[in-house]
């Protein structure tokens, strides 16, 4: 398992609910819900994306943005248009008027809106990010994120215009991978950039020797790794891979092992509900439980009993990863929304 891999796999779109509705400028369209991370494409026509806090980013055909959260955001036909934002964040669609994907008033992408601008297809998937694992990718992200056109990602936007109009059976399915599909290559592509200043966990897993050694401590993290092994498994020296290492991942590579142990142990205390302290211990590569524990308060702060407490008696937040939107008014530009 490579290091991204292992960081987006809890970032996926489910059951996503899909509507659609024909506007006509001006529109707005207010994203109030906050999610981690929401990826926006606009298969036709062209639009505004508004940051909560920052400049405004122009959204044209076949380009895509991805916001992180929590701050919200708009989506706009023009900037400083005149008109009232819709608060997407409710309800993605009107359930008893048409099933998995509803119709008002659908038009042809290529059609005019009116005033002589074709309809604007907005593809919008808001992601949950519940995990500890995930929130590490999260981390190595801006608030808005553009990737370039062209590269993998046209391939998918092919499969999501050809299938966004149609109603077959497995749609939603469908769907929500091809959205999957185009976040991963999104993020791929924006950390590929040239110029570009990707985590240092990314660059440095291309690296023949310290790629192999984050392979292995992502594959076995229970393990009882020593730099030794590692070293041994990689086929360089000790010192070598100990210094290689760290100049490229930015820490030794047992600090790195310990860190990503508590990752994946916080997640486990949520998660594992009936395991005690010593299991979590146990499963990520801790035979002394109060080892653990010590080496999990020195990592996030809290012993790990706190951190389940806290955790699991938290209400939910207004902020959870769902995407939902209102469309019912503003008349002629079609839209499309999921909400995993």
């Amino acid at each position: 398992m490579d290091v991204f891999s292992d960081l987006i796999r809890g970032v996926r779109a489910h059951g996503s609910l899909f509507g659609s509705s024909t506007h006509s400028p001006p529109w707005a369209l207010h994203f109030v819900d906050g999610a981690p991370l929401t990826l926006c494409t606009v298969l036709t026509g062209a639009g505004w994306i508004v940051p909560e806090d920052g400049p405004p980013e122009p959204l044209r055909a076949r380009e895509t943005i991805v916001m992180r959260g929590p701050a919200t955001f708009t989506f706009v036909d023009e900037v400083g248009t005149r008109a009232e934002p819709i608060a997407c964040g409710e309800h993605c669609a009107t359930p008893d008027q048409g099933g998995t994907r509803h119709r008002l008033g659908w038009i042809d992408p290529g059609v005019d809106a009116g005033d002589g601008r074709a309809a604007t297809t907005l593809i919008v998937g808001a992601y949950p990010v519940r995990s500890e694992i995930s929130r590490r990718l999260l981390d190595a992200l801006p608030v808005v994120l553009r990737a370039g056109t062209g590269g993998t990602s046209d391939a998918v936007l092919d499969h999501l215009a050809a299938e966004v109009v149609v109603d077959t059976p497995g749609q939603q399915v469908v769907l929500d991978r091809l959205l999957d599909w185009l976040l991963v290559c999104t993020l791929r592509e924006w950390f590929d950039r040239p110029g570009g200043e990707p985590p240092a966990w990314w660059a440095a897993q291309r690296d023949p020797v310290v790629g192999d050694a984050l392979r292995l401590l992502h594959a076995e993290p229970a393990a009882p790794w020593t730099v030794t092994a590692l070293a041994e498994h990689t086929g360089v020296a000790r010192s070598t891979l100990a210094k290689r290492f760290a100049d490229q991942v930015g820490e030794p590579p047992l600090t790195y092992l310990t860190r990503w142990r508590m990752t994946l142990a916080a997640d486990l205390l949520v998660e594992q509900e009936t395991a005690t302290v010593a299991d979590i211990a146990r499963t990520v590569g801790y035979s002394d439980p109060f080892g653990f524990s010590a080496a999990f308060k020195r990592v996030r702060g809290v012993n790990p009993s706190e951190f389940r407490r806290t955790a699991t008696t938290a209400s939910p937040s207004g902020r959870a990863a769902r995407l939902k939107s209102a469309i019912h008014s503003n008349p002629d530009v079609e839209i499309t929304c999921t909400r995993p």
